[in-house]
């Protein structure tokens, strides 16, 4: 699908194309069957890097057989490169043996951190936004950039909490960050809307705060809504990102949206992790984003022209 900019020559309205948005899916071994055979209507393969830091040879020659098919990139998962402390270069060390081993497009990680003072969390964490956070963020994406050779895509998290002692809104704290590290920005869609909806914010107006010219990749995926932990008297559900339910419609608005106001080329990515249904009915929501994603450069071209 290739985005395109309305500009005038001679009074007259032309379109000129740029660089083709692509869809793809999340590489799970539980998908592999309908991922080979359905090769064509994917154009784009995310690997979790986490899981290949140890693969021998033998596994790693599997991957590059891949990445001959289709057009990869790897997304790590437990970095934690948005902590206050510095990110231990081993783990950066992996992400680097891997980039060299497979030469993926991109690399990727994620806005949060995931252990402190020697103690493993076990998920990924929303720290206190702060100024003294963003520097230390800013800091650790830095010295990954140089480790691994590439500066890497920086991913929103879901937050079931406000970060405690945070000064900054989400919007500002990530777009600082971004600015300051100069990494590029993978914005989930699913997270953005579950934080604006469990935090009362408007989807479509978080959304229109974000670094949107920094947006390379995107995330669509599911989630379902659970109740507050107790005793929280009010007993307010709260909308959980986790990645085993099919996108919501609202989600695919707001890549309408991105598409109107950010004519760079995306890379969309569904997310499944659990759950898997038949590969019909993951092709159906590449589909659906395809759509959408037509839908936002059509109107981001009428803006232009009107313009």
């Amino acid at each position: 699908m290739a985005a395109a900019v309305a500009v005038v020559v001679a009074g007259e309205v032309k379109r000129i194309a740029q660089a083709t948005d692509r869809v793809g899916l999340g590489w799970r071994s539980e998908l592999a069957a309908g991922i080979f055979s359905h090769l064509d209507d994917i154009d784009l393969l995310e690997i979790i890097a986490d899981d290949h830091f140890r693969d021998s040879r033998r596994e790693l020659r599997a991957l590059r057989t891949l990445a001959t098919q289709t057009p990869i990139t790897l997304h790590g998962v437990a970095m934690g490169l948005a902590g206050s402390e510095p990110t231990e270069t081993r783990r950066m060390d992996s992400m680097a043996r891997l980039v060299d081993a497979l030469a993926p497009e991109s690399w990727s990680e994620h806005l949060a951190f995931v252990r402190a003072g020697g103690i493993e969390i076990g998920h990924l964490a929303a720290p206190p936004r702060t100024a003294q956070n963003v520097a230390a963020a800013i800091a650790n994406i830095q010295r990954a950039t140089k480790i691994v050779g590439i500066a890497p895509q920086m991913e929103n998290i879901a937050t079931l909490i406000d970060p405690p002692a945070s000064t900054l809104d989400e919007a500002t704290w990530i777009t600082n960050i971004i600015a300051g590290s100069g990494a590029g920005l993978l914005l989930d869609l699913h997270n953005l809307y579950a934080n604006a909806l469990n935090f009362g914010s408007d989807p479509a107006a978080l959304l229109l705060r974000f670094p949107l010219q920094r947006v390379k990749t995107v995330h669509l995926s599911g989630g379902m809504w659970v109740p507050e932990p107790e005793p929280n008297p009010s007993k307010r559900m709260r909308l959980l990102d986790d990645h085993v339910h099919d996108v919501p419609p609202p989600v695919f608005e707001l890549l309408a949206l991105l598409a109107t106001h950010a004519p760079q080329p995306l890379d969309v990515i569904l997310e499944r992790d659990g759950e898997y249904p038949d590969v019909e009915c993951l092709l159906m929501q590449l589909d659906a984003a395809r759509s959408a994603l037509r839908h936002g450069r059509s109107l981001g071209s009428q803006m232009l022209v009107a313009a």
